[in-house]
């Protein structure tokens, strides 16, 4: 009973652990999917005719951002990820004949934001920004 009471907490952090690596997994797969179908969007009509030049206009934008957090270009529906919003999606011309998606997403970690300090300084925030970007070559 004594080394079941001692070892219970660091199998049940072990295990939390375990879950919220995972749930973080997933969630960034999730949005780099998402950053990659918006980036061959954009990418498929980027291009003005044969010139190689690439126009990045706002209807292209506002789709771009609609697609990669709806998964639409119409915006309907509810967001690929919970707290993942449009204002959080930027599309730039990066080089010549190439675009740029990039994404912002705030990871909440579901057993709640920070560690506590027990008494021992300030609490550890669990929270981050999950970075996705992806370039490819307008066509």
């Amino acid at each position: 009973m004594v080394e079941f009471t001692i070892i219970l907490p660091l199998i049940l952090l072990l295990i939390l652990g375990v879950a919220e690596l995972g749930r973080a997994f997933v969630r960034y797969n999730a949005l780099t999917k998402a950053v990659r179908d918006g980036a061959r969007y954009a990418a498929s009509y980027a291009l003005l005719g044969t010139t190689q030049t690439v126009n990045i206009d706002s209807q292209l934008t506002d789709q771009t951002q609609k697609l990669v957090v709806f998964g639409n270009t119409a915006g309907t529906g509810l967001p690929i990820l919970q707290g993942l919003a449009v204002s959080q999606v930027t599309l730039v011309n990066s080089a010549p004949g190439e675009i740029r998606v990039d994404v912002a997403y705030p990871y909440q970690p579901l057993f709640g934001s920070a560690l506590p300090d027990f008494g021992l300084g300030s609490a550890l925030s669990l929270s981050f920004d999950m970075q996705a970007s992806v370039v490819m070559r307008a066509l």
